[in-house]
């Protein structure tokens, strides 16, 4: 479906340049001289960069429609990893290079957003907040309590996050995955 520069809204999703953008920010210029105009900021969906560009008002782009689908984690068989579907119970396998560093914070069960444009994956998003056991770690001793030191703590999904020194082997954490901060343990 073709959208014009007056259809602009934030967040929406167009086609620009063969790549997949979302608007981030758009503001309609009129000035004295000349026609009129839109400044916008489009965020390159598979990497993440934003970019300004501005575009003669009345342009036409190609609106693309995204759908994000809920699916929990089953199992990695080395190769792909592989998603059911929480309605249809079909089972999706992805490949381990699409899947990425995301990998880190998937464990079996757990549920992921999954974001599509038509039939191609976009991107796999994990639950914002995680559980996950210690699995290696240095011992805190009893008396090392200076406020805010860290090290470093190996999680059963293999991730490796910086924890305060009171953490011990076995405990389960609850992890941010949008930038693997520590937040408490459980």
């Amino acid at each position: 479906m073709a959208i014009s520069t007056a259809d602009f809204r934030n967040g929406m999703c167009i086609e620009y340049n063969g790549k997949l953008c979302t608007i981030v920010e758009f503001q309609h210029v009129k000035p004295g001289k000349g026609g009129a105009f839109v400044r916008t900021k489009l965020r390159d969906i598979k990497t993440g960069r934003v970019v300004d560009y501005t575009f003669n008002s009345g342009t036409k782009f190609d609106s693309v429609r995204l759908e994000t689908r809920k699916m929990q984690y089953l199992y990695n068989d080395g190769a792909d990893y592989y998603f059911m579907d929480n309605d249809t119970f079909e089972q999706t396998p992805i490949a381990s290079d699409i899947v990425g560093t995301t990998a880190q914070w998937l464990k079996e069960n757990d549920e992921a957003s999954l974001l599509y444009a038509g039939d191609e994956l976009i991107s796999l998003e994990p639950q914002m907040f995680v559980e996950l056991e210690v699995t290696e770690t240095e011992p805190g001793f009893k008396g090392d309590t200076v406020q805010g030191t860290t090290k470093p703590a190996t999680l059963e999904t293999g991730a490796v996050v910086q924890v305060p020194t009171f953490i011990n082997i076995g405990d389960v954490l609850q992890i941010d995955t949008r930038d693997g901060r520590f937040i408490k343990r459980v």
